[in-house]
Formats: C-alpha cells, sequence, structure tokens
C-alpha cells in the first residue's frame, strides 16, 4: 500500500510539475517574436497601391503580412464590380478567401468557380486563370502567396 501510495503521489507531482513547465513555455514571450495582427477591408492604416497594368482600372492591392518580395505575403485584392480580370499566373500557389462581392474564376482545363463571401479556393502555382467580379459589388480576395507576389499577364497561346 506504501508504494502504491508513493507511486500515486510522485505520479502527480511529476504530472502537476510537466503541466507547469508547459504553462510556463506558453506564456513567455518569445524574443523577436512578431505581435498579432488583425485587419478588415475598411482599416485606415491599410495601405492601397495599384495593381499591374494588365488588370482592371480601380484594382487595388494591400499588403495586411510580410514582404511582396518574398515568401509568404498575405495581401487583399480588389476589383469593382462589373470588372474581368484577364488571363494570368503567378509564380506562386494561392489560398484565397472571397471576403466581399461574388467572384467567377475559371482555372484553365477546370470548370468555373463561383466564390461568394467566405469561400476558400486554391490556386496551383502556374495555371493560368482569369475572373469576373459580378454586380454584387466590389469584389475584396483575401490571397496568401507562397512565394513572392506576382501577377503575370497570359494570352491564349502562352502557358507556363
Amino acid at each position: 500500500m506504501f508504494c502504491r501510495t508513493v507511486t500515486r503521489q510522485s505520479l502527480s507531482v511529476a504530472l502537476m510539475s510537466g503541466l507547469l513547465l508547459a504553462g510556463s513555455f506558453v506564456m513567455t514571450p518569445v524574443s523577436g517574436q512578431e505581435a498579432p495582427l488583425t485587419r478588415t477591408t475598411k482599416d485606415s492604416q491599410l495601405k492601397w497601391g495599384p495593381c499591374p497594368p494588365f488588370l482592371p482600372k480601380g484594382c487595388e492591392i494591400a499588403v495586411l503580412h510580410g514582404d511582396p518580395a518574398k515568401s509568404n505575403a498575405d495581401v487583399f485584392f480588389k476589383v469593382p464590380a462589373n470588372s474581368v480580370i484577364p488571363r494570368h499566373w503567378h509564380t506562386s500557389a494561392e489560398r484565397m478567401v472571397l471576403v466581399s462581392g461574388e467572384l467567377h474564376v475559371t482555372y484553365d482545363g477546370h470548370k468555373t468557380a463561383v466564390l461568394k463571401p467566405g469561400t476558400y479556393a486554391y490556386g496551383p502555382a502556374k495555371l493560368a486563370h482569369k475572373a469576373e467580379c459580378k454586380k454584387a459589388g466590389p469584389c475584396v480576395l483575401f490571397i496568401a502567396f507562397e512565394s513572392p507576389v506576382d501577377a503575370v499577364a497570359s494570352d491564349d497561346t502562352a502557358k507556363k
């Protein structure tokens, strides 16, 4: 009985020590750690800039996190309602969520996907695609790029 009591007490002490130690790692800030970030499309701190010239008039991009010239940048991409986004491709894969509007996206060789607010979409690297923002108002798309941000215009004969 004494062995069983000592074993249970030892196990309890070890378990509690482990939990306390683990908790101290969680609560200890890491030196150089980035601060959390929250943004909306109407955030006054966003700096909206122009899109590449082949994209529709009124198109804008705002960097949310990271450096667009480096890997792992997040952006808001905005186009006016009734805009057509010509066929193009990106060096990077894209992970996207439509924030507002209604966007119809067609990747070469695939059916058109209809994105409504809250819809997630994945676009493989270098797969040409086109899109159309419908009448539902401006389309704002959150995009997470794996590689540096780019958009390469693509005519009907060019595929990369």
